[in-house]
């Protein structure tokens, strides 16, 4: 069996009945499980963390993007987070008996049917990028939906797929084979904007930080603090111990505290291993050490040999 995850994000996070009709298009649809969704106010944001075989999966996410397309008006949202589409990025990533070549195909036919039966523009990024360009979604993403009117009329910025002009309300969409991407935030107790953008400057890569961290800082004005808002595009290459640590540093310099942190949606085992490693100063303590793990490898083995 082939298994892919999804997390599509969704420029809907103060609604709560929205993205409910958006995730129902994900339930009850055999070779598909929804295995988490969040919502973020501030982001006014939410991810869905999806698995399932690639036929299947492909016609949920359509399906879902539709929907989005129909709920969410992008003229009338704002959010923290920089955002372009009502679907705003659709990303692919191999998990099970699938290849990463098998989904850069996948990520082509379902930005082909979005571009023509929705007639909203996609970009493909990451490892299906058709240009060097485009690999990065916050390259992608510059300008935001509103900077997208003029943006896309620039020759370097014709859409892969679907029309050459932004759609009135949906917007543009990303869709992408990727590998595994943990949405890490940190939150620092201070309402000093100011203070969390020069920590997220010290560790994003584009200004000098960690290769595999691409860092923002956010506004969270219900909470009256302000937030390092990250993706880490490849924890095993830039721990998140270490890029927490250096926050932690970094913030000591200007007399303020972290005073909490979070992940969206869904996040690898072993990622986490490695804090406990880390924190706990395990030696020789790894994935076969955890109970649950041994107990699923022993029933997957006897389900097998019942066969």
């Amino acid at each position: 069996m082939k298994i892919i995850e999804s997390a599509p994000n969704f420029s809907e996070g103060k609604r709560e009945d929205i993205v409910r009709e958006i995730v129902a298009q994900a339930e009850n649809v055999k070779g598909v499980w929804v295995l988490d969704w969040s919502m973020d106010s501030d982001h006014n944001r939410s991810v869905v963390t999806l698995v399932g075989t690639p036929e299947p999966l492909l016609q949920v996410l359509f399906n879902m993007t539709k929907k989005a397309a129909e709920l969410i008006d992008m003229r009338n949202h704002k959010g923290e987070h920089p955002r372009m589409g009502a679907t705003d990025v659709i990303p692919l990533v191999p998990v099970m008996g699938a290849e990463m070549s098998e989904c850069i195909e996948l990520s082509k036919i379902l930005a082909k049917r979005i571009g023509e039966e929705l007639q909203i523009p996609v970009f493909l990024y990451e490892k299906s990028a058709t240009a060097s360009h485009r690999e990065n979604l916050s390259e992608i993403r510059k300008g935001e939906f509103e900077g997208f009117f003029e943006k896309i009329k620039q020759p370097m910025w014709k859409p892969d797929f679907g029309p050459d002009q932004v759609h009135p309300t949906a917007g543009v969409t990303a869709v992408g084979a990727r590998e595994y991407l943990i949405a890490f935030n940190v939150n620092l107790g201070t309402n000093r904007i100011d203070i969390a953008e020069k920590i997220a400057k010290a560790v994003r890569y584009i200004s000098g930080g960690y290769r595999y961290v691409k860092a923002i800082a956010v506004e969270l004005k219900d909470k009256n603090l302000v937030q390092i808002s990250m993706n880490m595009t490849n924890y095993k290459k830039s721990p998140l111990f270490r890029v927490f640590e250096t926050i932690k540093r970094e913030a000591q310099r200007y007399g303020v505290a972290v005073v909490g942190t979070e992940i969206i949606g869904m996040v690898p085992m072993q990622a986490m291993l490695e804090v406990a490693q880390y924190y706990l100063q395990l030696d020789d303590f790894g994935i076969n050490r955890i109970i649950e793990n041994r107990v699923m490898d022993i029933l997957a083995k006897e389900g097998a040999g019942k066969q």
